[in-house]
């Protein structure tokens, strides 16, 4: 894994993170009261939920998501420009993050501010994590979706191992400041999605207003909207042909997995994922 730096047992991609910054973040980054926090492991519906909550604040008003980049609206912790802009940045603050538990920032433990939680089949994760990398420039690149398999289920891919984010992330339940979504759930019932979110910020829409957060949330109006689907900006500066948002859809692992693929990961998620009670991972 060239393009990579290791950190406190994660592995993370050379060309996005910069050490210090990890470290900064962890140590030395405050987290205030009033601040939200996204926070998933990559490719689970972090965007859509950026999106989403932005449109919140706004109360379906969708001006500032038309004409401000997502990692703008809602910059990274971990990120150099976005760690930069967040601590110069006045009053309550969105930010967004895939730090697994034991590197994000300690001040959080001590604050009242909230997370907000997204988990998403571990399967779908993967899928979308090997069609972002294959052929990138960005990390290394998988020569095929059984490399990729391995590669994940050893936790060698950014961020480490999902099972290890998921668990130690979950140990948060049933702490009033954090909320626990599924991708699943906001694609099932994107409406009380909404209405989960709104009432866990403490924000009130009116219907009408409900009604323009699903409009301009929904996958299509995001694909088409050139400040959240990053394209005015990656396409050919960071990586040629990124495709961001290739499908938005719950379940397409079942047309990329072989059996044995689908039943070696079964026994993996069953092992790792032992003592959770069921119904908490709506895909299974």
């Amino acid at each position: 894994m060239s393009t990579y730096f290791w950190f406190e047992g994660i592995p993370f991609s050379s060309i996005a993170h910069i050490r210090e910054i990890i470290e900064e973040s962890h140590d030395k980054f405050v987290i205030r009261d009033e601040d939200t926090v996204i926070v998933s492991y990559p490719k689970s519906g972090t965007n859509w939920l950026i999106e989403t909550v932005c449109l919140i604040q706004t109360k379906g008003n969708p001006k500032w998501i038309q004409s401000v980049p997502t990692w703008e609206r809602s910059p990274w912790i971990e990120i150099q420009k976005g760690h930069l802009t967040l601590i110069n940045k006045e009053g309550p603050r969105l930010m967004t993050s895939h730090l697994p538990f034991h590197l994000f920032p300690k001040s959080f433990f001590r604050s009242k501010a909230k997370v907000i939680y997204v988990i998403r089949n571990p399967r779908d994760v993967l899928v979308s994590a090997y069609f972002f990398q294959y052929n990138k420039n960005l990390i290394d690149n998988p020569e095929s979706l059984g490399t990729y398999i391995e590669w994940f289920l050893k936790g060698n891919v950014p961020y480490g191992s999902w099972f290890e984010h998921t668990r130690d992330w979950l140990s948060m339940r049933g702490n009033d400041k954090f909320l626990l979504l599924s991708y699943e759930d906001m694609k099932k019932n994107t409406r009380g999605t909404i209405e989960k979110i709104c009432d866990f910020l403490g924000k009130k829409l009116e219907p009408d207003e409900l009604d323009l957060v699903l409009e301009y949330s929904s996958f299509q109006a995001m694909k088409e909207n050139k400040m959240s689907n990053s394209s005015h900006i990656l396409n050919g500066v960071i990586i040629n042909g990124l495709v961001l948002m290739r499908k938005g859809v719950a379940g397409d692992w079942k047309n990329h997995f072989t059996v044995a693929q689908a039943e070696t990961f079964d026994k993996v998620f069953q092992e790792k994922m032992a003592g959770f009670p069921p119904g908490l991972f709506p895909w299974k």
